[in-house]
């Protein structure tokens, strides 16, 4: 079966980490319903997600018809956290492997994609359960999805289960990546991505054709939003991490809170309107 859906807009401001906390998900749903971003990404293993879920839907109620839609997404959980299944590569504390740890796994062909399948459908079925559909987009925590071995699960599930998906490919260009803050990250994202865009092609699975949003979650967010959106493609993501709180172990916490202060000075049309009187998009 294949997905047949395009990508809806051609830029998406993607807010990830929904129901990580009550405090990321109600500065998330402050900003769509505002019309700051066009694209929430769920964590859904959470015990957050249930409760924190119809944030969203009241979201989609009040915002603005001329910010666009609000497009509703699964960010697959596979690395770090506990998954809803039982896995045999959890530690002690019931966790998954860290992204690095899990890269090398994959790499060695060490994972048993099996579990990751059922975990996957498992996650997908938990969104489906709260919202009533399936999702719009899927992506990955730490972008894991895009690793080998999984990335065929990954696909294999969105057109099992949700085939009018997108799924959303960190790589990019070399000659846009460039014109973009933080290219060595935003380069390393495009290694571990090598060949997802001819998978999802050959797959006939949509997905963006460009992303930015790389940093280091310490420099001037403000000067850096808009240089996310250089170089675009036809269909280009931005990613970004607002929240509030101190939710324990979250080392970017400081960095969401600033990001949620810039993302909500300007609906995104506007920001976009802004950005273009300065560099062409």
């Amino acid at each position: 079966m294949k997905a047949s859906c395009p990508m809806p807009e051609r830029f998406i401001l993607c807010a990830d980490d929904f129901a990580l906390s009550r405090g990321i998900s109600e500065t998330i749903a402050s900003l769509a319903a505002s019309g700051s971003i066009n694209a929430v990404s769920c964590m859904v293993p959470f015990a957050n997600w249930e409760k924190d879920a119809p944030l969203l839907v009241e979201a989609a109620r009040v915002r603005d018809p001329r910010h666009g839609p609000l497009h509703v997404g699964l960010h697959l959980t596979l690395s770090s956290e506990r998954p809803i299944t039982r896995m045999s590569c959890t530690d002690a504390d019931g966790r998954l492997p860290g992204a690095d740890a899990l890269m090398v796994m994959a790499h060695r062909r060490k994972l048993d994609l099996t579990e990751f399948r059922a975990e996957i459908d498992a996650q997908i079925a938990a969104f489906v359960a709260v919202r009533g559909a399936a999702p719009d987009f899927v992506d990955a925590h730490q972008h894991v999805h895009v690793y080998p071995g999984l990335r065929e699960v990954v696909v294999d599930a969105v057109l099992e289960h949700a085939p009018h998906a997108w799924v959303r490919n960190p790589g990019d260009r070399l000659g846009a990546m460039s014109r973009r803050p933080f290219i060595d990250k935003a380069i390393g994202s495009s290694l571990h991505a090598a060949g997802f865009r001819r998978l999802l092609s050959r797959r006939g699975v949509a997905s963006n054709r460009s992303f930015g949003g790389h940093y280091d979650f310490t420099t001037d967010y403000a000067a850096l939003l808009p240089r996310f959106f250089a170089a675009p493609s036809d269909m280009h993501v931005v990613m970004c991490h607002p929240g509030a709180g101190h939710l324990d172990g979250d080392t970017i916490a400081d960095a969401r809170i600033r990001e949620a202060s810039v993302l909500a000075a300007a609906a995104l049309p506007e920001r976009l309107a802004r950005i273009e009187r300065v560099v062409p998009l």
